[in-house]
């Protein structure tokens, strides 16, 4: 069977440290989704060390790595990751698989993203610019690059065609890209050429085989469901499908295929960029939670927007992805607080209450309706089990289990990879 793991909020709600505590129970990790936009950060043995591209199962040595189909591929980030490895004495050729079918991100596509970003002005999404939604475009379009792509003969005459589309819209936009696009080609090239040295499969083929064989499988996402293309607060979203549904696109697998799926949330909420934050504390407290949460983008540094829990999004995206099992990271980031609090419905402008998310969440206002809790004070890196947890924390995390209807099955009380309380027996621990 294939696991999926993945995050149920605005994104950074930890994946990457808990595909690393779950990574020794499978063979094989595989990122599905999403391009170098993501950061999954991992901490362990002092070290601290954050992946964009690459599966987090990498520090594994006897777990394969496969970069799947749905992934965008820059190949000028995936060599700076790789040599950011090299440190680790990593057997990154032998572990790691990128599949043929992964679209790759061109020097084009950065600089169209900004310039589509630029052009929308106050509307803008907030992008990361990294050149993904252009790349997602190209592919639906069909007209984009992929990773197979780099072993034919005429892959340069390929990749001149594409920048040719690209330019004109560039021009369109009175987009200068001249003084930028030859130097960041010469890199691109370089990239491509270290590529080929990695084994570029059909990736399809090399999951189902390790199904056949009876290997374990975790499927890693990226970003969080609320930026569904589909199902997130459109049009803040980003371009790929971000839901367990995403796997089986972006992998290769049947649905049958799917077992346990492990969503990931925060004790309270943040988001990146633009786009609608019912819960958003623009004050005091919302500073509070930023400071000591370290709430700042892992790949762009930049302020996240820190709120509280928002439970009609959590259920909506509960149900949507089918979670078997929920993970709850960063509570002791509300270690300080006297009074914690959760939005448990939302008011519409008509007086209306309910646990729904409207479809037009960008244009409704709505009045999150709260319920409080009181704080735990006190540091939990001493606390390794749920027994040992202080009263006000367990019935923060029973409430929670209540009324999502799911077993809270990991909270994660510091960023290093060994501070997890085992709530209840998971099935593959």
């Amino acid at each position: 069977m294939v696991d999926v793991l993945l995050g149920l909020q605005w994104g950074d709600e930890g994946k990457g440290k808990i595909v690393d505590v779950l990574a020794p129970q499978y063979q094989v990790v595989s990122r599905f989704q999403g391009g170098p936009n993501a950061g999954h950060t991992l901490e362990f043995n002092g070290f601290k060390h954050v992946l964009h591209q690459i599966p987090s199962g990498i520090f594994r040595d006897d777990i394969l790595n496969i970069i799947g189909n749905g992934v965008v591929l820059d190949p000028i980030v995936f060599k700076k990751e790789i040599d950011g490895l090299a440190k680790y004495n990593l057997a990154l050729t032998k572990n790691l698989q990128i599949s043929k079918k992964a679209s790759i991100i061109i020097p084009t596509h950065r600089l169209l993203d900004a310039a589509y970003e630029h052009a929308k002005g106050a509307s803008k999404i907030g992008s990361t610019l990294r050149g993904i939604g252009p790349t997602y475009q190209d592919k639906v379009a069909r007209q984009g690059l992929r990773v197979g792509d780099i072993l034919s003969p005429n892959f340069q005459e390929k990749y001149e065609k594409l920048v040719a589309i690209h330019k004109v819209i560039l021009e369109q936009n009175s987009f200068d890209y001249a003084s930028v696009l030859p130097q960041a080609e010469t890199e691109f090239f370089a990239a491509v050429e270290f590529m080929m040295q990695f084994q570029l499969t059909d990736s399809e083929y090399e999951i189902n085989q390790a199904l056949t064989d009876g290997r374990k499988v975790l499927a890693e996402g990226a970003q969080g469901s609320l930026l569904d293309i589909d199902f997130g607060s459109y049009p803040f979203v980003t371009s790929s499908n971000t839901m367990a549904a995403g796997a089986c696109t972006g992998l290769g697998i049947a649905p049958r295929q799917i077992g346990e799926v492990f969503g990931i949330f925060k004790a309270y909420c943040t988001r990146v960029g633009s786009g609608p934050f019912p819960t958003e504390l623009s004050n005091e407290t919302g500073e509070l939670i930023r400071k000591e949460g370290r709430e700042f983008g892992a790949t762009t540094g930049r302020p996240r927007r820190c709120g509280w829990l928002d439970m009609p999004a959590l259920k909506y995206a509960i149900m949507i992805n089918g979670v078997t099992q929920l993970v709850m990271m960063k509570v002791d980031v509300l270690n300080s607080f006297d009074e914690i609090q959760v939005c448990t419905h939302y008011q519409l402008p008509d007086g209306t209450v309910t646990e729904r998310l409207p479809y037009d969440l960008c244009d409704t206002e709505v009045t999150p309706i709260y319920k409080s809790f009181k704080g735990w004070r006190t540091d939990l890196a001493a606390i390794h089990s749920f027994d040992e947890m202080p009263a006000e924390l367990a019935a923060y995390v029973n409430y929670l289990e209540e009324s999502l209807a799911l077993p809270i099955s990991f909270i994660s009380t510091s960023p290093d990879r060994e501070a997890i309380i085992y709530r209840q027996a998971v099935g593959m621990v």
